[in-house]
């Protein structure tokens, strides 16, 4: 039998196991693939509908394996026991807290919204409809969006946040995208639908289209032609602590800056001895200055930055630290990254492929330069390797073929800890950045991971605003400020977590304290701890050493692990 042949179930649907007879590994498949078929299925945004269905497959699963024995599991299935309770409780969390965040603009959006949502749901469920009440009804919701507009008009000052302004609009954008796609279902299959439809959904489209940047203008501060302002959405110090609870981080924000401000004293100190050695005495800012400037003529990034993937293979190898499967070498495939891609990711980026940032001849002259400057050699030689191998490359390659259906525990503790920790490694070996130039390019990210850090927190509690984390970049790093701008407009944009900035350091602090309880201890070599590390696949750092070092685990696990001392 063929795996094309078994549909996604849910517990006690025909044809589901029963909860002795599941086994654990085979239940994160099934609660992943049922999650993805009701998103899918309830996908309009704001819906009461999909909030109640979701809540409700959540807290069942969540009770579900409550009745699953948990001391009777080996190791492996009690660690996916607590990652799959984890996943749950998350799930049930960002629920609450989207639904909060929606409540912020109900008042104005859900009035059109609602009548949307129901004929959205109507297609959703392939039940009969009647064009001419279609029609009507098309025509009564034009006048609400009319209304949502005069409601933004009357806002008093203060009344909705930019973050609110901003999601709105973003919400508004997906609303529309939703009705269109069920306008298309049936327009040119029912000549009755078209001959009532098509002109009343012609004049609400256009009212939706125009809605989202009247509203980012009015409540977000954003001018029309303005899409390069940053804006985002702050969770606040609650939300923090949610979310440091879910990656399993038993600190404080507080705390994390404390252990960011420590790290980035030892940078600079590193900074200021190779300055010295360069002729630049304590001012590592000249240092940084004559490092961006040697940057690879235009035409010949592609091929520099494909001998120096090549060189850090071949360091791993060589000195036996990490197991690299012949075709992850073989089949590494490179892009280059279009101009206004480049304004969202300005640096070079890796994982299953290779994408290369670099000027075209459509750039300002300007811009030319900060690009060349930002992805200068030695930039380049400190990330390269950290993009493909042993870091993101290598870590996707065995994450697809051994134990895949942990990659649904996704988090960047794990993902990008494991690629900036190779850095630490590599450094400290003491025989790959040799040359002072190398260092501070090497340096320069560390800097920049602690950055990170503050900048992501303290745009979340509420001290620092998109543009002061721009100028954090900039003064206390160094980046050129196009590349500063495109940082903080990726790290706000809604496509990373809010911890994710915040996660490339400490998760690699997390695995190097866990090696020093490893390999320190002679409890393993350099290449088995690595072999291990990528074999168990994706999960939080503090579970991980729990299935390393063979820890006492009970259904009740909570984090306790304080990785680093001295704050």
């Amino acid at each position: 039998m063929t795996d094309e042949v078994w549909v996604a179930v849910e517990s006690g649907g025909p044809g589901a196991l029963s909860v002795s007879e599941e086994p654990i590994a085979e239940r994160i498949n099934r609660v992943g693939r049922d999650q993805s078929e009701l998103e899918a299925f309830y996908k309009f945004p704001t819906s009461d509908a999909r909030h109640e269905r979701l809540n409700k497959f959540y807290e069942s699963e969540l009770d579900l394996l409550r009745d699953q024995p948990f001391e009777s599991l080996d190791q492996e299935a009690k660690v996916d026991y607590l990652l799959l309770q984890n996943h749950l409780k998350r799930s049930l969390r960002t629920l609450e807290l989207d639904g909060a965040r929606d409540a912020e603009f109900a008042a104005f959006v859900q009035p059109f919204a609602a009548p949307i949502r129901d004929w959205v749901q109507t297609r959703m469920e392939v039940r009969a409809i009647h064009p001419q009440e279609v029609a009507a009804s098309f025509d009564a919701i034009l006048h609400k969006v009319h209304l949502c507009r005069q409601l933004v008009c009357e806002a008093k000052p203060g009344q909705y946040s930019k973050a609110a302004g901003y999601r709105a609009a973003k919400t508004i954008e997906r609303i529309r995208g939703d009705l269109g796609e069920t306008f298309a279902f049936y327009q040119g299959y029912d000549p009755l639908f078209d001959w009532w439809v098509r002109e009343p959904y012609g004049q609400l489209d256009a009212a939706l289209a125009a809605l989202p940047g009247f509203v980012r203008e009015r409540l977000a501060g954003i001018e029309p032609g303005r899409d390069d302002v940053i804006v985002g959405e702050p969770i606040g110090r609650d939300g923090l602590l949610a979310e440091l609870e879910a990656e399993m981080i038993p600190f404080s924000p507080e705390e994390l800056l404390r252990i960011a401000d420590k790290e980035y004293a030892w940078c600079e100190a590193r900074m200021v001895e190779a300055s010295r050695e360069l002729g630049f005495g304590d001012t590592w800012r000249d240092a940084l200055e004559h490092v961006k400037g040697r940057y690879e003529p235009p035409g010949s990034q592609p091929l520099f930055i494909k001998s120096l993937v090549d060189e850090g293979t071949q360091y791993v190898e060589k000195h036996e630290l990490v197991s690299v499967p012949p075709l992850a070498k073989e089949a590494i495939r490179m892009y280059m990254i279009p101009p206004e891609a480049q304004k969202v990711s300005p640096f070079f980026l890796g994982g299953t492929y290779l994408q290369v940032s670099y000027p075209t001849a459509s750039m300002s002259h300007a811009d030319k330069l900060m690009s060349m400057r930002g992805n200068n050699r030695h930039f380049a030689r400190a990330t390269a390797f950290h993009e493909m191998i042993p870091g993101h490359h290598l870590q996707l390659f065995v994450a697809d073929r051994v134990r895949p259906y942990r990659r649904m525990f996704w988090t960047p503790f794990y993902i990008e800890g494991w690629a900036l920790y190779w850095e630490m490694v590599f450094w400290a070996r003491g025989d790959f950045f040799v040359s002072p130039e190398d260092r501070i390019g090497s340096l320069f990210w560390r800097m920049h991971r602690c950055a990170r850090i503050v900048f992501s927190l303290k745009f979340h509690l509420g001290q620092m605003t998109p543009e002061e984390c721009v100028e954090l970049l900039v003064s206390w790093v160094g980046h050129e400020r196009a590349t500063a701008e495109g940082e903080v407009r990726r790290s706000f944009n809604g496509d990373y977590s809010p911890l994710y900035q915040a996660g490339y350091l400490l998760g690699a602090l997390q695995l190097w304290k866990l090696r020093e309880e490893t390999v320190g201890q002679g409890l393993c070599p350099e290449r088995v701890f690595h072999d291990r590390i990528l074999n168990a696949n994706m999960m939080p750092i503090e579970l991980l050493r729990a299935l390393l070092l063979g820890q006492e685990l009970n259904r009740d696990f909570k984090t306790t692990w304080r990785f680093y001392e001295g704050i």
